[in-house]
């Protein structure tokens, strides 16, 4: 496993106990030692003031695990079996939960001070500081050192550019910093909460926050229960699956299959219907005097564009994203089956939940758990290759340049020039507004992808980096 820091490891860790004890069937009955057992007294706490912190924070996230977010808590006192029994016999996840959202213990309320004096300040004669504050905020002690009024400061930077010996540090607050649109904010208390009319569920925040108090709805357990129940259920796994596992695609459906979904579909298999789709849209709006068209298959910028672009909609594609067209024949091949997506982000939980032929949504992380506690062995698996078949070109969708490649092939001109927007941070998130509010763009059409790479680095695939573009290159090539 490749995990970018400790806490998505911890998580992935957590994930994989609960499953085991589910798989055991030791679950209401050990689940409320859970917390003691991974944080005994003897433990030094990590990042917390004591153990029993640990064990409040251990709590939430176990709830989280289980499906569940702040607002079920209607009582702290309310044990874990509670909810284990209640997420037992549930049949469907309320569309009202959160699709991200903060765990209130284990949010660690960082200050929110953007710039700081440190003990590298000389008192220097120049005071470039206090030359360029434009708020007076900046002062000196008996010792001739800077130091920052932060009740005056307006963390517009001009100290920390000037200083000559970088003494004076930009301190961000880490999910807010990582968020692009400023969904996340401190309510009175100084713990953040996600604005779900803001969130575009890009998931930077999940990865960003140091003390993993962001989570994303989960839905393991439910999926398992179905399977276990005999339940009909069928996995539609995203082209990005060809990055994710150091095996080859093959042997991936087959561990799907050995877990028990009865049918795996590429999702590369909707993607050819897009590529269509979105071929024959860019056709039409060039031929009706548009000057440019984005795609449209990357949930999370749908989402900015709905919530802080909305003048980018008349230049976006309305073609359904290759999980939109896959659901709507899995449930057609299936009429009374389960229908799985899995992916490497949270956005795409959001689009499952606005898709009647959508059921759950898991993420490779959470799927990599589920194996392992199986004890599934991806090189032992019996390939197993859908009926369904996709071409190189819709498998390609999971890379950066991958949909803009596929759609100029399908048009047939080979001069077609595309703009790649790989990464909505806040400098892309701005030449998106200028292009729509102007009309004007370089090219002729826009690739939009959240994530720097595209899904292949998604917020929850458990590969990533140069391992991954290795990995889907390889399999990639399979596909020619």
């Amino acid at each position: 496993m490749a995990y970018n820091n400790n806490i998505m490891f911890i998580r992935y860790q957590l994930l994989a106990q609960l499953v085991k004890m589910w798989k055991e069937g030791r679950l209401l009955e050990e689940i409320d030692k859970l917390p003691v057992k991974l944080h005994p007294r003897t433990q030094k706490p990590v990042g917390r003031c004591c153990i029993y912190k640990e064990r409040a924070v251990t709590k939430y996230k176990t709830m989280a695990m289980m499906g569940f977010d702040m607002t079920d808590e209607t009582d702290e006192t309310e044990s874990l079996s509670t909810y284990a029994a209640r997420m037992m016999e549930r049949k469907d996840i309320s569309p009202d939960r959160s699709i991200l959202s903060v765990m209130d213990d284990a949010c660690s309320s960082c200050v929110k001070i953007n710039y700081e004096v440190t003990n590298l300040c000389r008192g220097c004669a120049a005071r470039p500081c206090y030359n360029n504050c434009p708020k007076n905020a900046i002062d000196y002690d008996r010792e001739d050192k800077a130091y920052i009024d932060h009740d005056k400061c307006i963390s517009c930077g001009r100290c920390h550019q000037v200083c000559p010996y970088h003494a004076i540090v930009y301190i961000p607050v880490p999910c807010e910093e990582a968020c692009p649109v400023k969904a996340i904010s401190k309510d009175q208390y100084g713990i953040e909460h996600i604005d779900p009319q803001k969130c575009i569920y890009c998931g930077k925040c999940l990865n960003a926050c140091p003390f993993g108090a962001i989570f994303d709805n989960c839905a393991v357990f439910d999926v398992l229960n179905r399977i276990r129940k005999d339940k009909q259920v069928v996995a539609m796994v995203a082209p990005s699956v060809l990055a994710q596992f150091k095996q080859p695609v093959e042997k991936v459906f087959g561990a799907l299959r050995a877990i028990g979904f009865s049918d795996v579909l590429e999702v590369a298999y909707g993607a050819e219907a897009t590529i269509r789709h979105e071929a024959e849209e860019f056709k039409e709006k060039l031929e009706e005097g548009a000057p440019f068209m984005t795609t449209s298959c990357c949930s999370a910028y749908v989402q900015l564009a709905r919530k802080h672009i909305p003048e980018i909609k008349p230049y976006m594609s309305s073609t359904g994203s290759p999980m939109y067209y896959v659901a709507e024949y899995a449930r057609k091949k299936h009429p009374d089956a389960v229908n799985v997506f899995i992916a490497p982000c949270a956005s795409k939980k959001a689009e499952g939940r606005e898709n009647p032929n959508v059921d759950f949504v898991w993420t490779f992380r959470e799927l990599d758990a589920v194996l392992e506690v199986m004890e599934i062995d991806l090189k032992d698996c019996e390939p197993f290759t859908p009926e369904e078949h996709a071409g190189h070109d819709a498998h390609g969708f999971a890379k950066t340049g991958g949909v803009f490649t596929a759609v100029k092939n399908m048009v047939g001109d080979p001069t077609l020039q595309g703009t790649i927007v790989s990464d909505l941070n806040k400098k892309n998130i701005a030449a998106l507004r200028a292009y729509a509010k102007t009309g004007k763009c370089p090219t002729r059409m826009i690739e939009v992808m959240a994530c720097p790479g595209g899904c292949i680095s998604g917020p929850c695939a458990c590969n990533e980096g140069l391992a991954a573009i290795r990995q889907f290159d390889t399999e990639l090539k399979k596909k020619e």
